[in-house]
């Protein structure tokens, strides 16, 4: 019976900062910890959107694929779905959803998923070119993204909240990505204007934060002088 109360966390969003982008999990072992999750791949091979268990990945170039199992990843999410029915919504902005959700959640000191089904106006994703070895800062990486933008797409929103408390390892608040129902557009959102839909919540009462101790340059990097914070906050929005 797998552990529904508990989040996977394969590398930490602060490695990515100084640009330690080799992957260092593969699809095949993310998977073995959930059948729903996010993440990116070696370089920021894009953004990955994994539903029912299908690993779906953005490319730089707004293509959508299905990946394979030796995919390789430097940070990602997983966790196995049971979600909840939260509430219904009609045409709110996303201002106002994060409002709703913060409310209706109440749990601004754990970690919980939420998915969206529904239709959304004005989407903007991106999706980050594959860059190779010796990678660059992930601030100059994340310049070569491509912005993708629909007017009106129906699909699905998913999304992990992090606490305050783990921003870095994470991003504090919501990490959203986003897979239209025909599985031609995606990728990190980077606004929407209004969406129509039902959203429900998984909470988790574990964090299982797993290292990539058998790769040197991560075990042996110096985090002194990075702006971890700033560079992150800067990227993920």
């Amino acid at each position: 019976m797998p552990n529904t109360k508990a989040l996977y966390q394969h590398g930490t969003l602060a490695l990515l900062v100084p640009g330690l982008l080799d992957g260092t999990l593969t699809m095949k072992e993310l998977l073995a910890h959930g059948d729903t999750g996010i993440g990116t791949g070696e370089g920021l091979d894009g953004e990955l959107i994994i539903l029912d268990g299908t690993p779906y990945q953005v490319d730089g170039e707004g293509k959508v694929n299905i990946v394979k199992e030796n995919f390789t990843m430097p940070f990602s999410n997983s966790h196995f779905a049971s979600y909840k029915e939260l509430t219904t919504v009609k045409d709110i902005t996303r201002n106002e959803l994060k409002k709703l959700i913060e409310e209706k959640v109440g749990s601004n000191n754990t970690f919980y998923s939420i998915k969206i089904e529904g239709t959304f106006e004005k989407m903007k994703t991106r999706a980050v070119r594959k860059s190779t070895a010796p990678y660059d800062t992930l601030a100059k990486t994340a310049a070569k993204q491509n912005i993708f933008d629909q007017e009106k797409v129906n699909g699905t929103l998913l999304s992990y909240y992090s606490p305050e408390i783990f921003d870095g390892a994470a991003v504090a608040g919501f990490h959203s990505h986003f897979l239209s129902e025909e599985k031609t557009f995606g990728g990190h959102i980077l606004d929407f204007s209004k969406v129509t839909g039902t959203i429900e919540y998984q909470q988790f009462d574990t964090l299982e934060q797993h290292l990539p101790v058998n790769n040197k340059a991560y075990m042996q990097h110096d985090f002194e002088d990075e702006d971890i914070l700033g560079t992150i906050h800067s990227a993920e929005s």
